[in-house]
């Protein structure tokens, strides 16, 4: 058994959006911060929808069930908000917009149970694969949660509400939050909207944006933040004795009158994983690169541990 996160989770605080038509591929290129003109059924796609100003609304994982039918998982809490945003855009596009959260079910696999409902032999695929257990289930392999020299496969299950939960270990719904934060990968919720555009989020680095598609909102504002130095605020992962949420300040402890960062994602450590009797919490936030070197601490005063990123910022775009 993985020692880091091993079974399986319902994933209560995503849904799924779904893009039918024959334009489906077409409008959500024209929308979305990632390539969907070519994505093909063995791939998944991260991506953003970004306002005008580049600031980021809601995140994406895509996969394309068929030429014309193509699912969007993103946060619960920001759905409806998002398929009302979106479908302003539709005009007269031959696209049908709607929340099929009800007609899905999502299961987050993590250890052991990656492996064991992973078609075929051999070593795990890369993330942001997208695999076919049968012709209506698929398997998205994720970026793993790493913590010191422990790491943990992760997958999102997707198929039809009727379809029963892949056999597997229970593994409780706090515990795979807090494996989507040691992953370093941040997914946009209602706490976050619009506080961030992709890079804060390091986006570009984990396959969120491609910088060579067409327009879509907010796509001079990421560019100019790519290819003129602007990016002047980063994603870190930090440990915490206390609790942190989503939305929360973070200060420099030598500058405490004025935040440098903001909490994007944040979860309690499992039990045996904490660090210390009284708990802990791990956290994914985004930090003014003034302050990278800086004692972080909350607005309490609670010292804050700064970790490495489990993969490397790209420097070659």
């Amino acid at each position: 058994m993985n020692p880091l996160l091993n079974g399986i989770s319902p994933l209560p605080h995503l849904g799924v959006l779904r893009a039918s038509g024959e334009e489906a591929t077409k409008f959500l290129q024209s929308q979305l911060t990632n390539d969907f003109a070519l994505l093909g059924a063995n791939q998944a796609r991260f991506a953003a929808f970004c306002s005008a100003q580049g600031r980021m609304q809601a995140s994406f994982i895509g996969v394309k069930l068929a030429a014309d039918d193509i699912l969007l998982v993103c946060s619960q809490d920001l759905l409806e908000r998002t398929l009302k945003r979106l479908s302003m855009f539709v005009l007269r596009a031959k696209v049908k917009l709607s929340d099929a959260t009800a007609s899905f079910a999502l299961y987050g696999l993590a250890g052991d149970a990656v492996q064991a409902h992973t078609p075929g032999a051999g070593a795990l695929p890369a993330p942001w694969t997208c695999q076919s257990v049968n012709d209506e289930t698929r398997l998205i392999h994720l970026h793993p949660a790493v913590k010191g020299d422990d790491r943990a496969a992760r997958a999102l299950w997707l198929a039809p509400a009727t379809t029963p939960a892949p056999e597997a270990t229970a593994l409780a719904h706090e515990d795979w939050l807090w494996g989507e934060v040691l992953s370093g990968v941040a997914m946009v919720s209602a706490p976050t909207f619009e506080a961030f555009v992709p890079q804060m989020l390091n986006y570009e680095s984990i396959e969120g944006i491609n910088f060579k598609k067409g327009c879509y909102p907010g796509q001079e504002v990421v560019a100019r933040s790519q290819f003129r130095g602007a990016i002047k605020r980063r994603a870190l992962r930090v440990r915490s004795p206390v609790a942190l949420s989503a939305g929360q300040d973070i200060f420099d402890a030598a500058a405490p009158e004025e935040a440098c960062g903001v909490v994007a994602q944040a979860a309690k450590a499992p039990q045996g994983q904490r660090g210390s009797p009284e708990g802990g919490f791990d956290a994914i936030v985004v930090l003014q690169l003034a302050h990278a070197q800086a004692q972080l601490q909350t607005a309490d005063g609670a010292a804050l541990t700064s970790l490495p990123l489990p993969y490397a910022l790209r420097e070659d775009i």
